[in-house]
């Protein structure tokens, strides 16, 4: 796979990092080789969907999801193989969900990752087929052997994947996004609507290496009181950006929000009160790690990461 001169591949796992920043790379690296390798490649007809595909999900992107998930993977000794298809499963996922949500019928957003969106690059109707491709090569890789031998465990994944981007997840909180603009809706109803839309996605990804690790009720109870507030304060800070970012920052269009009239965190609470708020629920989330001690460091790492990112 071509790298770039700022990519160098780190040999050591991730459970050897203790720097955030280096552990983030890795992931982004790691999970962009796995990602590579399970995408199709023909020279058939539907070729141009394999390229669109490709053009969406690679290069570009933090790859914060894919590191909640390998990171909670440690937690529980599950295998790096099995954590990187998880990982790459989840980041596809996100990959279809940013290509839809970019079309006109959407956000109509032009730009993404610094590049033209996929139905400009392409058309609309190879993207809507690209996001649909994603979504379901995510399913495929989950339901596969290679991700976990036992049947059990790839059906949780399989299941909590489907509730975290269905009609009680993701999509949901796109129809509450859609329905609620022009609207003034409360403090509640934007809570909701952002768990759903952002934070369902976040919370599977936290919570996958416990499902790989067949971790006890505790400690997944643990992990989702840490997947809610980082999802909560990830929400906050993207509706800050929205706000205070630049377009080079972000890689697409700062402002949308505001001029679609979209009732934000921002706008209900004020930048400094919502930056307070974000800060409170990252602390929140280093809490419910407590019982894992050391071992979680990169996650109460990750939680400030959310707070102080600018892009």
């Amino acid at each position: 796979m071509p790298r770039t001169a700022t990519q160098t591949r780190s040999t050591m796992p991730l459970t050897d990092h203790r720097d955030f920043d280096a552990a983030l790379r890795f992931t982004a690296e790691s999970v962009e080789r796995a990602m590579y390798r399970l995408l199709p490649v023909s020279k058939e007809p539907e070729a141009r969907l394999f390229e669109a595909m490709r053009y969406s999900s690679l290069g570009g992107g933090k790859r914060l999801r894919a590191f909640f998930a390998l990171a909670g993977s440690t937690l529980f000794g599950v295998s790096g193989l099995a954590a990187a298809r998880v990982a790459a499963a989840i980041e596809f996922v996100h990959a279809y969900s940013l290509i839809h949500d970019d079309l006109p019928a959407m956000d109509d957003d032009d730009l993404r990752r610094g590049r033209p969106s996929c139905h400009k690059q392409f058309d609309e109707a190879t993207a809507i087929l690209a996001g649909d491709g994603l979504q379901a090569l995510a399913f495929e890789i989950l339901a596969q052997p290679d991700t976990h031998g036992d049947p059990a465990v790839r059906a949780q994944l399989v299941l909590g994947l489907a509730q975290a981007i269905g009609a009680h997840g993701m999509v949901g909180g796109q129809m509450l996004d859609i329905e609620g603009e022009g609207q003034a809706l409360s403090i509640g109803e934007i809570t909701r609507l952002q768990r759903l839309k952002t934070g369902a996605l976040i919370s599977f990804s936290c919570q996958a290496g416990a499902i790989l690790g067949k971790a006890s009720e505790q400690a997944r109870h643990a992990l989702a009181a840490y997947a809610h507030a980082v999802g909560l304060a990830f929400q906050i800070v993207d509706d800050l950006l929205d706000v205070e970012g630049t377009q080079a920052e972000l890689g697409k269009t700062p402002g949308k929000d505001v001029a679609r009239g979209k009732a934000t965190f921002v706008t209900l609470l004020g930048l400094d009160h919502a930056r307070d708020q974000a800060s409170l629920l990252a602390d929140q989330a280093c809490e419910a790690l407590d019982s894992f001690g050391p071992r979680a460091d990169l996650l109460r790492q990750a939680a400030r990461f959310v707070v102080a990112r600018r892009a």
